[in-house]
């Protein structure tokens, strides 16, 4: 089915190899405006995605052909798709699932069966941040690294650092409170929102990529607690 026209509109590409759900998706994201293409597999997703040009993917984990773990590194090794909006729909609760999610680069997580009402408000909070930087506009300074958090950028010795969106606001969000050690729980709560179904090994997950992107000491573990930002060098 071909996307509607509206040039204003947020892009979202829906890959999932039942019908019935990219139909059901379709219609639902349409109807709020989004402009919508889709793919049956993650193979096709790779063709489509870089002539549509999504700002958000949803994608299935269990597709033939290519599957949507390696279709997610895939695009993710696209720098045109470095930041794109991923979110995962799956049945499989599964831990290992889920880590292997968002270790492949995946920003969100829905379980099916699918709530349209929820999906959309996950949207719409995305829209929402996306379009208005200036409830993050400031620029922290500490311990070697600069963390721009209006142009989500991070900076060590002038080296920029990529970071997709959910590892920056981890960082960023530990950052702006040095001394504080924070619970997986509240971490959760306060990156991926309320509404996520996420588990808390996902925050373990993010942390690990961080600490290879900027460094180990960056960030320390409180056993049996959580984790904090490190000020010392």
């Amino acid at each position: 089915m071909q996307p509607t026209a509206n040039p204003n509109a947020y892009k979202i590409l829906v890959v999932d190899d039942d019908p019935d759900i990219v139909e059901l998706l379709e219609y639902n994201l349409r109807k709020e405006g989004y402009e919508v293409a889709s793919a049956p597999d993650g193979r096709k997703a790779l063709e489509v995605a870089p002539l549509f040009g999504p700002d958000i993917i949803l994608l299935d984990v269990m597709m033939p052909n290519l599957d949507g773990i390696a279709a997610c590194r895939q695009l993710r090794e696209q720098p045109k798709f470095k930041d794109t909006y991923i979110i995962f729909l799956t049945a499989r609760a599964e831990e290992f699932s889920e880590v292997a999610a968002f270790d492949a680069g995946a920003d969100d997580f829905i379980a099916k069966p699918i709530k349209p009402r929820a999906l959309l408000s996950r949207l719409a909070a995305f829209v929402r941040r996306d379009k208005d930087p200036q409830q993050v506009s400031d620029t922290i300074e500490i311990n070697g690294l600069k963390i721009d958090r209006t142009g989500f950028a991070v900076y060590q010795e002038g080296r920029k650092i990529s970071l997709p969106k959910k590892e920056f606001e981890l960082l960023a969000f530990l950052a702006a409170s040095p001394h504080k050690v924070f619970g997986r729980d509240e971490l959760l709560q306060n990156i991926w929102g309320n509404d996520v179904f996420v588990l808390a090994r996902t925050v373990d997950v993010h942390i690990r990529k961080v600490r290879e992107k900027v460094g180990d000491h960056h960030i320390q573990t409180i056993k049996g607690v959580g984790y904090k930002f490190n000020t010392d060098n």
